[in-house]
């Protein structure tokens, strides 16, 4: 199966470790997490082409067909070059539009102004990602109603398989043993690396614990990581592409996705 977008690319990577599956319908790849069927984008269709006018109704009833018991709708594009097509009809229908931008990086400067008072470590023992768990939470822009704290807490025990299988590690900032701030990196075996859930504790913001710890796990990366490139995605309006610039990356590719939640 072949995907262009790299930052999809590395997505399916990391879901089918998790144990999604994918089927190759043609115009379309179905993915399917059956441990979370909560999870909109570990649940929904990548498209292959922009979308022609009248194809959000299709392409809707499309995903109904394909997952009749969801209450979402969750649409991507395979594409680098952040071509919508027809995206009046996917705004009038309800949709949100997601624009990330895919960053890559195969060296990396250090931040102008490191945080030198945390302790920075790999995560280690039930109490650190407990600690995840609820900074996750503390830093959802979603309602953390009863339904996000179960996929929340599914996802996680689905990354915490994936390091503990080698097949990436998870990054901390500490105060004591308080977690403020944290990141995954995770490896595709072939020179890629791919970052996960940039995040810092509300109370622990502005102190410069996301820029110094990307830089940490960054060089790590790069040297024991074995790594080339390294992927970041982010959004273009949100304050944190500004860091990632600075330590080194690149605007690569746009990465299309379109939501529609519950209609209750």
């Amino acid at each position: 199966m072949e995907i262009t977008s790299l930052g999809y690319r590395t997505d399916l990577l990391l879901l089918e470790l998790s144990g999604s599956v994918f089927h190759d319908a043609g115009d379309y790849v179905v993915v399917r997490t059956p441990g979370n069927p909560g999870f909109w984008w570990g649940n929904f269709l990548l498209f292959r082409s922009p979308f022609a006018p009248g194809d959000t109704k299709a392409r809707v009833e499309t995903f109904r067909q394909e997952f009749p018991a969801a209450r979402h709708v969750a649409l991507g594009i395979d594409s680098v070059d952040g071509v919508i097509g027809a995206e009046g009809e996917l705004t009038a229908a309800g949709f949100d539009l997601g624009r990330d931008v895919v960053m890559t990086a195969s060296e990396v400067v250090a931040p102008a102004r490191p945080n030198e008072e945390a302790t920075y470590r790999l995560l280690d023992g039930d109490d650190d990602w407990e600690q995840l768990l609820q900074q996750s939470l503390a830093t959802a822009t979603m309602t953390v109603d009863e339904e996000y704290v179960r996929f929340t807490r599914r996802r996680l025990v689905a990354t915490r398989a994936l390091v503990d299988a080698g097949h990436g590690k998870w990054f901390g900032a500490f105060d004591g043993e308080r977690l403020q701030s944290s990141l995954g990196l995770m490896f595709d075996g072939k020179g890629v690396a791919r970052f996960q859930h940039v995040q810092t504790s509300p109370e622990d913001r502005g102190r410069g614990l996301a820029s110094t710890l990307v830089h940490r796990a960054s060089t790590y990366g790069l040297t024991e990581g074995g790594a080339r490139t390294l992927v970041m995605v982010a959004d273009p309006e949100y304050l944190a592409i500004r860091i990632y610039r600075a330590l080194g990356f690149t605007d690569t590719e746009t990465q299309l996705g379109f939501s529609l939640p519950p209609a209750d």
